[in-house]
């Protein structure tokens, strides 16, 4: 029971006469003898004791029409239909009329009747004590002074469609009527002045529940909104009570004889006077001294507080229409009491410091929540003035979202208040709205105060629940010297560099850094290997060694139990091994291993990785003094060399600084770099080395045997026997001019004549054989070209005889017609035409002079290879050989093939041209 003798008192109304504008400022007057008041769908409807009822507009406008001839005792205007329901007497006596009007048709300009019917229970006259209708025109209700409620189910607007029937019997006057819908279900609840009952309409035997033993007086009793779940109040002398259908409610101790009870917007509307009844039996005595007031009071259930308290003369009722409460006395004056806005009520509050009362003030009137958190803001400050600083806090954290948290934290930042301002931080963080700032200042706060409890849970939330910058958290436990928190941080978070930098950089633990690596994935784990490998390596040979293996190998992370699914993933990942040399600079034995395991694995490993390691087995084995273990060394660096995966240049240079000489003769056999290796030899004075080499590339490069031995012809010492086997292999080969030997050979003053007898005298015995050989072919090629230049005279000036008696292509004796050549062959007329691509060709001679002809064609194109004869010529050692060889193709000759000379002569300068001419033409003639 709340006692409202603790409730605060506010004016939260203005009061105010309402003025008639067509009389110049005089006060309103309302109709005379009023009987029955409601408000709904834009007017208030007055009920008169003359059958009148009148409307009143919100322009003050009023207006009415005759409903009843006696009086108008009851009204009730439904809020969601234009529907008006009254009961009044036609007739002296007890004879009340309950008579329906639709107020949207008229009837003679008055509104439309659409039922009437009388309200008599069980024929027994009685009058009507209150009147109820439900909003969806199925049900009303009509109570009365003998203690019986009839109720009328159906369509209340129609006789035909509805039906009534008795509910409720008793002695003692209905005082109330309130329907309730919950859904589907329809609840009545019925008040007397000794009882409190509920029916369930929604079921067919109308179920009664008495919910009280004591009632009201008459319209004592209202329905909530539905916002207050609709409940039903009874208002008594000492009490104000609530019920649900099914139970009763709280209980509100005002005191007081109440003449009327109103809810309207979450507002209960209480008339009483001073002077309670003298007794329940008087029916709802409203009889009251002219001199007495009325006392108009506005209770606000939700939060506690008396919003409005008058005194009025002898109030007729009270009505809510147009925002604003309708206060009507019997002197005829009408008030309005206008609610002042929430701004102004909250202003009211706050100069009285009132701030609690002002927030559920602000709730209740659905504030914005700009609005809440200016209040929130306001108290915060009211307590952080008074000193209460926890308080404050609180207040301050509920402003969070729409006030700069910078105002807040500038109150805090007294060391003295840490507790505070990490309070506000906290839920800063909560509600996700911190900054990089708000989280550095957080747990700096952790820090100051080494509350390590705290920090931890902070960190060490659910992944769901975090609520500030993972990175800028990082760096401040870092900075503050919490490693083991920030290194935790970072791992939970997957902050692979910020884990890697604490765990080298200030813990020291290289080898659970290494270990982290091995469980990222393949990129990440490149890049940090690259970035922190040398620290690694200078602390943890081996085992960095053995995860960059994995890593320029087949590299999947090491995976928990828990992510033993994804292992069954295959992983295509191979960093390049060649990136990660630079790693091992100060580690040659691991350097060594890393990349024997690289070309061993992986034979196709990039150039560099043979190349590194190459030069690691050549540094091995120039500083091996051993004999076997130097020979083991030289195999494995020539093994890498005839691996074809090094850069030749890159090789014969390492070759060449570590004096490698078996790896310098490979590599200049490799890139037939036939020169460089007798140079080789003849810098190292290796007169056999020499002569080996002319005769193993002595082919492929011929020069190099007049290379040798010019090379021996230099020489002061004795080489005799070097001279004698290069001359040998020259004279053999043919390989230089005599003259240039002799020349050569010259410029020692050792050599002798007796060194180069020999080789004169096999030369000129050659030559003179040559020269024989050459005349008897000069010889042959006169007397052929002698006898061919007969023929051809022949042919030219006598007759040919042809004696041929068979055909030459089908051995058949000749038949005419034959075809006759010149050549001596024989053919068929048809035989040719059969067989012979041309007629005018020979078709047995044709193979052998085609010959000819694409031999000749073929030394024409040779005529102009000007740039091939020239380089020819230079790269030979016998030029005479060359150009003899163009000379025969006639390279040097212009021939002039003539078909047909002028004047039907010949004359001596085209008889080669002419005897070219028939050897290769033949006429054809038809005997």
């Amino acid at each position: 029971m709340a006692a409202f003798l603790q409730w605060r008192r506010f004016v939260f109304f203005d009061k105010e006469t309402v003025k008639d504008p067509s009389e110049n400022g005089k006060n309103f007057q309302l109709p005379v003898g009023i009987a029955a008041c409601d408000s709904g769908r834009g007017h208030i409807v007055l009920g008169d004791m003359d059958g009148q009822i009148w409307f009143l507009t919100r322009s003050l406008q009023l207006s009415s029409f005759q409903a009843y001839k006696l009086r108008v005792t009851h009204l009730y205007q439904l809020k969601q239909h234009n529907i008006l329901v009254s009961v009044g007497q036609d007739e002296p006596g007890i004879n009340p009329l309950v008579k329906v009007w639709n107020l949207d048709k008229k009837d003679s300009g008055s509104p439309l009747c659409t039922r009437i019917f009388p309200a008599i229970p069980g024929n027994k006259p009685t009058e009507v004590s209150c009147l109820s209708v439900h909003e969806n025109l199925n049900f009303m209700a009509i109570g009365f002074t003998d203690g019986s409620v009839v109720l009328t189910k159906g369509d209340i607007t129609r006789d035909r469609h509805s039906k009534t029937l008795s509910l409720h019997e008793g002695n003692c006057p209905i005082t109330g009527l309130a329907f309730r819908q919950a859904g589907k279900v329809t609840h009545l609840f019925v008040a007397t002045l000794e009882k409190v009952q509920c029916y369930t309409l929604s079921v067919k035997e109308y179920p009664r529940i008495e919910l009280d033993t004591h009632g009201c007086a008459l319209r004592c009793s209202a329905l909530t909104d539905p916002s207050q779940d609709s409940q039903f109040i009874v208002a008594g002398d000492d009490c104000v009570y609530l019920y649900q259908p099914d139970e009763r409610g709280p209980c509100f101790a005002f005191d007081g004889h109440k003449l009327l009870t109103h809810w309207h917007r979450g507002y209960l509307l209480l008339i009483t006077h001073n002077n309670k009844s003298p007794s329940k039996s008087e029916f709802g005595s409203r009889q009251t001294s002219p001199t007495e007031k009325h006392i108009l009071t506005i209770y606000d259930l939700d939060n506690k507080f008396i919003a409005y308290s008058a005194a009025f003369d002898d109030v007729i009722d009270v009505l809510a229409e147009w925002g604003s409460f309708y206060v009507l006395t019997r002197d005829r004056t009408l008030y309005m009491l206008q609610e002042k806005d929430t701004q102004t009520k909250l202003e009211m509050l706050f100069k009285k410091n009132l701030f609690v009362m002002a927030i559920n003030l602000a709730k209740s009137q659905h504030l914005d929540n700009d609005g809440l958190s200016e209040i929130f803001r306001q108290y915060g400050d009211h307590l952080y003035v008074k000193g209460d600083h926890d308080g404050a806090i609180q207040q301050y954290i509920r402003t969070i979202g729409k006030l700069e948290p910078s105002y807040v934290i500038r109150k805090f930042l007294d060391a003295q208040r840490i507790h505070n301002l990490t309070a506000y931080l906290q839920a800063l963080h909560r509600q996700s709205l911190a900054n990089a700032d708000h989280t550095t200042l957080l747990l700096n706060c952790y820090t100051k105060l080494k509350d390590s409890s705290k920090l931890e849970e902070f960190i060490k939330s659910n992944e769901s629940e975090v609520h500030f910058d993972v990175e800028i958290a990082i760096k401040v436990l870092r900075q503050a010297g919490y490693h083991s928190h920030a290194v935790f941080l970072a791992e939970k978070h997957m902050h692979h560099e910020w884990y890697l930098k604490i765990q080298l950089e200030d813990l020291k633990n290289y080898q659970e850094a290494l270990r982290y690596i091995g469980r990222l994935p393949f990129d990440q784990a490149e890049s940090n290997m690259k970035r922190y490998g040398k620290i690694l390596m200078h602390h943890v040979p081996e085992s960095s060694t053995i995860l960059l293996k994995r890593l320029c190998t087949d590299y999947q992370p090491n995976k928990d139990s828990t992510d033993r699914d994804s292992l069954d993933r295959p992983a295509e990942n191979k960093a390049n091994p060649e990136e990660f040399i630079p790693v091992f600079a100060n580690n040659p034995r691991e350097l060594r291993a890393f990349l024997e395991h690289m070309i061993e694995v992986d034979p196709f490993s990039p150039e560099g990785v043979y190349d590194t390691l190459l030069e690691l087995r050549l540094q091995d084995w120039a500083h091996e003094q051993d004999p076997g273990k130097k020979k083991v060394l030289q195999e494995a660096a020539l093994s890498l060399l005839r691996s074809d995966h090094t850069v030749f240049d890159k090789a014969l240079v390492l070759c060449q600084m570590h004096n490698f000489k078996e790896g310098v003769l490979y590599l200049y056999e490799k890139g037939k770099l036939y020169q460089q290796i007798m140079h080789y030899h003849m810098q190292n004075e290796e007169y056999g080395k020499v002569v080996e080499a002319c005769k193993r590339y002595g082919d492929s490069e011929v020069c190099l045997w007049e290379q040798a031995l010019g090379y021996f012809a230099r020489k002061e010492e004795n080489c005799k026997a070097y001279i004698s086997e290069v001359l040998q292999h020259i004279d053999e080969n043919n390989l230089m001019p005599p003259l240039l030997v002799v020349q050569t050979l010259a410029h020692n003053s050792t050599a002798s004549l007796s060194v180069i007898k020999d080789y004169l005298i096999n030369k000129l015995e050659r030559e003179t054989q040559q020269i024989e050989e050459d005349e008897r072919k000069i010889r042959q090629y006169r007397e052929e070209t002698a006898h061919l230049r007969t023929e051809i005279q022949e042919l030219k000036t006598c007759a040919k005889i042809f004696q041929k008696t068979k055909c030459s292509m089908c051995n058949s004796p000749l038949e005419l017609p034959s075809v006759h050549f010149l050549c001596g062959h024989s053919f068929h007329q048809h035989c040719l035409e059969s067989f012979a691509e041309s007629e005018a060709e020979c078709p047995t001679c044709t193979p052998e002079n085609r010959k000819v002809m694409d031999m000749l064609r073929a030394q024409d194109q040779k005529r102009d290879l000007h740039d091939h004869f020239h380089r020819q010529l230079k790269c030979s050692n016998d030029g005479f050989s060359v150009i003899a060889d163009y000379f025969g193709r006639g390279v040097f000759n212009k021939l002039t093939l003539i078909t047909d000379p002028p004047g039907g002569k010949s004359g001596a300068g085209n008889l080669e041209a002419e005897f070219s001419r028939d050897l290769l033409i033949n006429t054809k003639r038809n005997v």
